[in-house]
């Protein structure tokens, strides 16, 4: 499992599990403090893909179903012990949707909450028509980036910087913009979910997640573009609310 999982601080009386899933071309470091944040029945899993961190030798993977399976054969003997929840940004917010369809349709297993982050839904017409990224030139891709935000310019304008970064981001894009998935006929999950999103970013389609599940559905903004969790003040909005969500959805599980 510490390959494809990190643990930055073990919490085996934990109550809840909160999986952690990257952004494009991201790792699972910047989940590390989470673990020490989050209430302490909490317990903070990240999910580490191949071709960054210590897995950086590793080919990246090609397709969205080769993520699914390979976290998911890490991940289900755990899942089974205690109720678990998922948290994803951008990338991740898709890759952990696609997580928690399959554990469901297969395993018949679902979180207590699905928190998902700056992503259109996976059947959204406004993410089935967005431009390919990743098949931009080096230099438009670049450019690219900048207007996101998120990444610091000194790094950017750093070539060895790059030459190291962005391999992993283009391989995410290329998953993510190859992925496809019709909208349900039923809603896949029950559980309760949440969209979080910067008010500065490009816009997305968060209402239609709700199509997901047949629990709750809320949606939260920040002030802030794409990158906008990274503020020190938002993080603390957002971690306060999936710490007090979490602990509520503990009262109703025990």
């Amino acid at each position: 499992m510490e390959k494809v999982i990190s643990c930055f601080r073990w919490r085996p009386e934990a109550v809840t599990r909160l999986i952690c899933f990257p952004w494009a071309g991201g790792g699972s470091i910047h989940y590390a403090r989470w673990g020490n944040v989050l209430n302490s029945s909490v317990e903070v899993f990240a999910v580490k893909l191949p071709g960054r961190e210590s897995r950086a030798r590793e080919p990246f993977f090609d397709n969205m179903q080769q993520i699914v399976d390979e976290v998911i054969s890490a991940l289900l003997p755990l899942l089974k012990e205690k109720p678990f929840a998922m948290f994803g940004h951008s990338f991740g917010a898709l890759t952990s949707f696609a997580v928690a369809e399959d554990l469901k349709k297969v395993h018949n297993l679902e979180p207590v909450h699905m928190f998902l982050s700056g992503a259109s839904a996976p059947h959204s017409e406004t993410r089935l028509k967005a431009p390919k990224r990743s098949e931009l030139s080096d230099s438009e891709f670049l450019r690219w980036l900048a207007a996101v935000g998120g990444t610091p310019p000194e790094l950017l304008a750093n070539p060895d910087v790059v030459r190291l970064f962005l391999p992993a981001l283009r391989a995410d894009l290329h998953v993510v913009e190859n992925y496809r998935c019709s909208e349900p006929d039923a809603p896949v999950l029950s559980c309760p979910v949440t969209c979080f999103d910067g008010k500065q970013d490009v816009p997305h389609d968060l209402q239609a997640w709700r199509n997901v599940t047949s629990g709750d559905f809320t949606v939260r903004m920040f002030d802030g573009s794409h990158f906008y969790l990274k503020d020190a003040g938002n993080e603390k909005i957002l971690l306060d609310f999936i710490t007090n969500t979490l602990e509520a959805a503990e009262m109703h599980y025990l």
